[in-house]
């Protein structure tokens, strides 16, 4: 018993934990970072294919680890903004959540840092190393799922019917992945 505490404790702490945790043997993770303070309130719901993974707002950031791939992550506001991806088994990669003015609410933006040489890598590392990860609970994850089942279908659907080929939504690619030596 007193091993499965012990082994528990742990695993959590890394779940928690300030700075980059490379993914687990085989998996790929997202940071998903909001490097600005500007509109605080603001919180944006996040995707992964037909799936809500978590919310979070302000100045703050998620980390969503999967299977690599060819996958589609979203988010939702006013609008709803899309990045498809192809993610690198070991790959960490890093997307940045802008906040734009809207006419009623904010606007999302995603969009994939792919150079470590700029200031929003450093901004974003920044960040990730000051504070722990956004997490969204469990049960709040299932309940959204059902809560947003039609939802997710009908943005998913207008996705393949008519925005993906109206829009030019960011992409990242397996070679965008950020060097294990450039996350210390």
């Amino acid at each position: 018993m007193l091993v499965f505490v012990l082994m528990t404790l742990l695993s959590c702490q890394s779940v928690f934990a300030q700075g980059f945790q490379p993914p687990a043997e085989g998996k790929a993770v997202v940071y998903f970072t909001r490097v600005s303070s500007y509109g605080y309130a603001v919180s944006f719901e996040y995707f992964h294919n037909d799936e809500y993974i978590g919310v979070f707002k302000g100045k703050n950031y998620m980390r969503y680890e999967c299977d690599p791939g060819k996958h589609l992550f979203w988010a939702s506001s006013e609008n709803k903004e899309f990045i498809e991806a192809d993610l690198a088994a070991g790959g960490t990669y890093i997307v940045m959540v802008n906040i734009e003015m809207g006419a009623w609410k904010a606007r999302v933006g995603l969009s994939p840092i792919t150079d470590k040489n700029t200031e929003e890598f450093t901004r974003a590392k920044e960040l990730i190393f000051s504070e722990p990860p956004s997490t969204t609970p469990q049960k709040k994850v299932d309940e959204m799922n059902v809560k947003l089942k039609d939802f997710i279908a009908e943005k998913l659907k207008m996705y393949d019917e008519v925005w993906k080929s109206k829009y030019n939504y960011p992409v990242i690619t397996q070679d965008m992945a950020i060097p294990a030596e450039s996350l210390k």
